[in-house]
């Protein structure tokens, strides 16, 4: 872990009383008390430091993708990173630091900032030839949110990449720099939403792509629309943009199915012998190996527990493209969001015994 000292150089212009909803995909939740939009590191200090002397609670907020604010706001301090910028990392790195898949002496180390937009970020890298994000194109969101959750999609995860995490440290007050071994990385997991969770903020992501390496083509869907063709990374690119689209996972504000948070349950992660009692009951229940343990598709779950695509409950409902999406249909509340999540997971628990978990944030609750 790298560490260095900070010094307060600069202001920052504290508002009141903002309303988030705009600021997230699902366009629900009430108004910050007090907010702040950070455009450097000493920002984020500041905003940190204000908020301990008005002993407020901080919400760090990015690109409003995987949260659920609640309908009465934040009341305490709300930080939007919005710290910029796309560089190729100096040579201080070493390939010996990267001790995964990314590693090897085609590397290319690209430093991305936390306020970045992570699919801009994935069409930057992939228009320059580097592979090792291409699957994760269409995400919305920011670069700094991806580690939080190791962001995951069509075969692939972000922890595969990620060389170290730049933070602010709120416990130590200094800013940190954690190599990937330190970000305790698994399923939509790390140190940052789970044991370290609200310690630190991120600030720069580094990541080790390869250069003109072939894409990754391991996931089902991705494999049936190529076949045996070795597709270019943009084509990958783009095969991944259209099959989300079609699945309604991709902002679009004329999609009725748009506000969502995404994906809003986890797929659970069960012991094989869980498995088999389900298939006692259900021989074609789908799975996946996941270790010594597999994973179960949340969506087949949700379906077969009675809520199936365009399912509608006042104004929240489920995609009628996506079963993994609650959607805003239209002037949605957080309690009515809160009702739905509730409904599915009481109706997976009792038919299944398996009890889903949320992948959004929730905020103010």
């Amino acid at each position: 872990m790298n560490i260095a000292k900070y010094r307060l150089e600069e202001s920052i212009e504290i508002q009141n009383d903002i309303p988030l909803a705009p600021l997230t995909t699902l366009k629900i939740g009430g108004n910050a008390r007090f907010f702040v939009v950070a455009q450097s590191e000493t920002q984020v200090a500041e905003a940190f430091e204000f908020a301990e002397r008005k002993s407020l609670e901080l919400f760090v907020l990015g690109g409003g993708s995987n949260v659920l604010i609640s309908d009465k706001g934040f009341d305490g301090l709300v930080l939007l990173i919005a710290l910029k910028g796309i560089s190729i990392a100096d040579c201080g790195l070493r390939i010996a630091d990267v001790n995964y898949a990314a590693s090897g002496s085609g590397s290319v180390f690209i430093n991305a900032a936390a306020g970045e937009d992570w699919d801009e970020f994935v069409f930057y890298c992939v228009q320059k030839d580097l592979a090792g994000v291409e699957c994760l194109s269409g995400i919305p969101g920011f670069v700094g949110g991806t580690p939080v959750q190791n962001v995951g999609a069509y075969g692939q995860e972000v922890s595969e990449t990620i060389v170290s995490v730049r933070c602010f440290d709120r416990n130590t007050k200094e800013f940190v720099t954690l190599a990937n071994a330190e970000c305790g990385f698994a399923y939509r997991t790390s140190i940052f939403n789970s044991t370290e969770r609200d310690r630190y903020i991120v600030l720069t992501v580094t990541f080790a792509l390869h250069q003109s390496a072939e894409p990754k083509i391991v996931y089902k869907d991705l494999k049936e629309y190529f076949g045996e063709r070795s597709p270019s990374l943009s084509e990958v690119r783009n095969a991944v943009l259209k099959i989300r689209r079609s699945k309604s996972m991709v902002i679009d504000a004329d999609d009725p199915n748009a506000k969502s948070a995404g994906s809003f349950f986890k797929n659970p992660i069960i012991e094989k012998s869980k498995l088999e009692e389900l298939r006692t009951k259900n021989e074609n229940v789908p799975f996946f190996e996941f270790g010594d343990k597999v994973k179960i598709p949340a969506a087949w779950l949700i379906e077969n527990a009675g809520f199936n695509k365009g399912f509608v409950l006042g104004n929240v409902g489920i995609s009628t493209n996506h079963t993994l999406a609650l959607i805003n249909r239209s002037g949605a509340s957080a309690e009515e969001m809160i009702e739905l999540k509730n409904a599915v997971q009481k109706a997976v628990e009792a038919k299944f015994g398996i009890m889903l978990h949320p992948e959004p944030v929730f905020v103010g609750f």
